[in-house]
C-alpha cells in the first residue's frame, strides 16, 4: 500500500495528544504538517481515522484499532532503530524530559551542564510543568516526579537529594508587626502564602514532631499557581505579605540572608526525594540510556 512511516507517526500522535496543535508541540512538529500527514494517510487507507471538531480530536473505531495495534509497533521500530546507535562512538540525539517546576530549579542544574559537556551529541529537552503529565503521550522520553504521583509500570531511579523538607518563613519585619506562631494551628491567625495546582486543587500545610502530625488549611492575601508563580510567592514573604511554606532549598537563600527567618522549624516535615522515570523496555533510546547511566554513576560517587 506504500505508507509513509512518518505518515503514521503523525497519526500517533494526534491520536495521543488530542489535538493537532498538542500533537504539533509534543512532537516538535507544525500542526499544519501533522494535518496533512493526517490526510494523506485517510486517503490511502480510504477511512476516516479522526473525528474532527473545532474544540477536539478524537480517534474514530477504525482510529481507535489503528492507534492499538500501531503504538507497540511504532515503538518497536525505535527500539530497533536505536540498536545502530551502539555502533556509534557516542550517544547522539534528542532526550526530552517532562518535570516539575521544583526539579528545574533544585534538581537538573547540578546535572544538566556536566552531563551535556559529557554527550556533546545529545540535545537536551526540558519540560516544566506541574500538572499530572502521561509522559509518552506527551511526546517524553522520561519525566521525573516524586512517589506519590510515578504513574504504574515505570521503571524508576533516585535522582537529586533523597531527603528533601518543606520550610516554613515569614520576614522579620511580618514577625515583628504580626508575632511569631509557636504551634502551628497558631497559622490559622496569620496571613499565609498559599499555592494552586493546574487542576485547582491547594495542599493543606503539614507539619509533623514527635510523631504528632498537624494538617491545617490557612488562608491569606495571595494564592499563586504552583510552579509558575512560585518566584512571585517567595518575594511577596521577603517582602512582608505573609507566612510560606516551601521546598527548604529553594527558600534556602533567603533563609541564609536574614530576608526571612524559619518559622516552627522544630515541626518541618521531610520527605524523600524525586525519581527520574521512564518505560520499562528492552532498548532505551540512546540518550535515555545516557543519562540513565549518568544519573546513576553521579548517586554513586555524591
Amino acid at each position: 500500500m506504500g505508507l509513509d512511516l512518518g505518515d503514521l507517526s503523525a497519526f500517533v500522535a494526534v491520536a495521543r495528544a488530542g489535538g493537532f496543535r498538542d500533537g504539533a508541540r509534543a512532537s516538535g512538529s507544525s500542526a499544519s504538517g501533522l494535518s496533512e500527514a493526517v490526510r494523506r494517510l485517510e486517503s490511502r487507507l480510504g477511512v476516516r481515522l479522526l473525528n474532527r471538531t473545532t474544540r477536539s480530536v478524537a480517534p474514530t473505531e477504525a482510529g481507535a484499532r489503528l492507534l492499538e495495534q500501531l503504538t507497540p509497533a511504532l515503538g518497536a521500530v525505535e527500539a530497533a532503530l536505536d540498536v545502530v546507535n551502539s555502533f556509534r562512538d557516542r550517544p547522539a540525539g534528542t532526550l526530552k524530559l517532562n518535570v516539575p517546576v521544583s526539579a528545574a530549579r533544585l534538581v537538573l542544574p547540578g546535572i544538566v551542564s556536566p552531563f551535556l559537556a559529557a554527550y556533546p551529541d545529545i540535545r537536551l529537552e526540558v519540560i516544566a510543568e506541574d500538572g499530572f503529565v502521561d509522559v509518552l503521550a506527551a511526546g517524553c522520553d522520561a519525566g521525573i516526579r516524586y512517589d506519590e504521583r510515578l504513574e504504574q509500570d515505570m521503571i524508576a531511579v533516585p535522582i537529586g537529594p533523597r531527603v528533601q523538607r518543606y520550610a516554613t518563613a515569614a520576614a522579620p519585619s511580618y514577625l515583628d508587626r504580626r508575632g511569631r506562631p509557636a504551634h502551628p494551628r497558631d497559622l490559622l491567625d496569620h496571613a499565609c502564602i498559599r499555592g494552586r495546582f493546574a487542576s485547582g486543587a491547594m495542599t493543606a500545610w503539614e507539619f509533623e514532631r514527635a510523631g504528632e502530625v498537624v494538617r491545617i488549611e490557612p488562608s491569606g492575601p495571595l494564592t499563586v499557581r504552583v510552579g509558575a508563580a512560585t518566584d512571585l510567592a517567595v518575594a511577596a514573604a521577603v517582602a512582608g505579605t505573609g507566612i510560606i511554606t516551601l521546598f527548604e532549598d529553594w527558600l534556602r537563600p533567603h533563609l541564609d540572608s536574614g530576608a526571612l527567618e524559619p518559622v516552627l522549624e522544630p515541626w518541618w516535615q521531610t520527605f524523600s526525594g524525586p525519581f527520574l522515570y521512564y518505560p520499562g523496555r528492552r532498548y532505551l533510546p540512546g540518550p535515555l540510556r545516557a543519562f540513565v547511566d549518568f544519573v546513576s554513576v553521579q548517586r554513586s560517587g555524591s
